[in-house]
């Protein structure tokens, strides 16, 4: 008798129905998977075997045949365990035939019959709601992951026997109750705003920049504060809205790097070091996983020492920061992940550090300038809304200064001006105004007559392309929603000029 048991094969960040077929024919005993299985799917028939024989189960002894269908989409992962050995025991007759719409499994199998959790959870259970499908068993570790869905009933079990005895109705699995993302609890300690002395001009470059979602760059001599800056911006981020942790937890499931309680309640902060390829900034891989700027996706992605990135590592930035989103293409298919994130670099202005340090001299040849330089693109930098001077502050001055405006105060304010673009954009389904394109900005942004004069004089004398233009007029936008006033002022523009310092 053949068999029909439902999952799912996670492609990209989607998961897509796969039935997982069980065919016992006579014949020489053979254990035999088909429908493009990667290596984990084929090392199934062992785990399964295992599992099954400690669980005091029975495996056929003729020729067991299982089919993955559609057999043109590839399979990957270990997740197939679980309903490959259900489906071997329905076409074996020791569990009742269902209809297969009544139940998705996912499992990976442990050689004792204990279940472990698996990968893309919360993709499989969002697949589930969509085909409307009645019920969802998954191993305990991923009912929390799976139950931020709702409508969705959510079965964990911890072994292969305790859902043999739920398939029977023998012994039914205890329902997960759905819960909502919880709020941000700060479970990441990042350094307060307050610990930075002096520098006020960065403190509020980066309050902007956290506003507003826009990329920064921040230059300057080594001990200047740079990295103190960086590891404090998390601390003045909004908090994670509903729809933006589920799309969050969704990127750290697939990737395998959830938490233990199955959430992502805070802003990702990704910090590379400058040694990474391509493939781990990006992603991808023979079954493409996302990289450092997925798993960034509406958080921050740090580049310290940025010109010590590879030049083609760097390239590989651009149309992410353009369109929010990275496609790889693979010769069997191409996904596309969201990588909608902000990018703070820090670099020092020269290969010895201290070109801009007033009290130590520049060793540097034009010539080391200039291979320094070269490092980073022109385009590249154009796709960067602000860039800022760090200055290094005098040792006496650290030691009088008084503690900076806390995170907390600031934090306040980029969550208003935050509300302020929610609401304003809320028809084109846009966050932020750094995601706002040319025609957006055309339509949406108010201008008086000093800004756009102040402006134009800018772009003439600055030479600025029209990307920058666009760009500046954002960060404007941003200026703007922090005071509080409905249109640009020349003032905003002004301010937002400042913010583009020649690198």
């Amino acid at each position: 008798m053949a068999s029909n048991i439902l999952t799912s094969s996670i492609v990209g960040l989607d998961g897509h129905r796969v039935d997982v077929e069980c065919d016992i024919s006579p014949g020489l005993p053979a254990f035999t998977v088909v429908g493009l299985p990667d290596t984990a799917v084929q090392e199934a028939r062992e785990r399964v075997k295992g599992a099954l024989r400690q669980s005091d189960l029975p495996f056929p002894r003729t020729h067991v045949t299982i089919n993955l269908a559609p057999a043109d989409l590839r399979k990957a992962g270990t997740h197939f365990d679980l309903p490959i050995a259900i489906s071997v025991l329905t076409a074996h007759g020791d569990l009742p035939k269902r209809d297969p719409l009544e139940r998705v499994l996912i499992g990976e199998l442990a050689l004792d019959g204990s279940l472990r959790p698996v990968t893309g959870a919360l993709s499989t259970a969002l697949m589930v709601k969509q085909l409307g499908i009645k019920e969802l068993i998954v191993p305990e570790g991923n009912a929390a992951e799976a139950s931020l869905v709702p409508d969705v009933d959510v079965r964990a079990a911890a072994t292969l026997r305790d859902v043999v005895l739920h398939v029977t109705g023998t012994q039914c699995l205890l329902r997960t109750e759905h819960t909502a993302h919880p709020a941000t609890t700060h479970n990441i300690i990042h350094p307060d705003l307050g610990s930075v002395r002096g520098q006020e001009f960065a403190r509020r470059a980066i309050e902007v920049a956290s506003a507003g979602g826009h990329n920064i760059l921040m230059q300057g001599p080594p001990g200047s504060g740079k990295t103190l800056l960086a590891r404090a911006f998390p601390s003045i981020l909004p908090p994670l809205t509903h729809d933006e942790a589920l799309d969050v937890t969704r990127i750290h499931s697939i990737a395998g790097k959830l938490p233990r309680d199955g959430f992502v309640s805070e802003r990702p902060f990704r910090s590379p070091h400058h040694t990474a390829s391509g493939i781990a900034l990006v992603g991808g891989g023979s079954v493409p996983r996302p990289g450092e700027i997925s798993l960034a996706h509406r958080g921050v992605l740090f580049l310290d020492e940025f010109p010590e990135f590879n030049r083609s590592v760097l390239e590989n930035l651009r149309q992410p920061l353009e369109d929010g989103t990275v496609t790889i293409s693979r010769a069997n298919g191409t996904v596309s992940f969201p990588a909608r994130f902000i990018l703070l670099a820090a670099m020092n202005p020269c290969p010895c550090g201290y070109r801009t340090d007033p009290d130590r001299p520049c060793s540097c040849t034009q010539h080391q300038l200039h291979q320094y330089r070269k490092r980073i693109s022109g385009p590249m930098l154009d796709r960067i809304d602000i860039s800022i001077d760090v200055p290094s502050v005098p040792t006496e001055r650290l030691v009088d200064l008084e503690p900076g405006e806390p995170s907390a105060a600031v934090r306040t304010r980029t969550c208003m001006a935050r509300k302020r673009q929610v609401e304003r954009y809320r028809d084109i389904g846009i966050l932020t105004n750094a995601e706002l394109t040319s025609d957006h900005v055309r339509r949406l942004i108010k201008q008086n007559d000093a800004s756009r004069t102040l402006l134009r004089r800018a772009v003439d004398a600055y030479r600025l392309s029209a990307r920058a233009y666009f760009r500046i007029l954002k960060v404007s936008r941003t200026i703007a929603d922090l005071d509080g006033t409905d249109g640009i002022e020349e003032r905003h523009v002004a301010e937002a000029l400042k913010y583009r310092q020649p690198i």
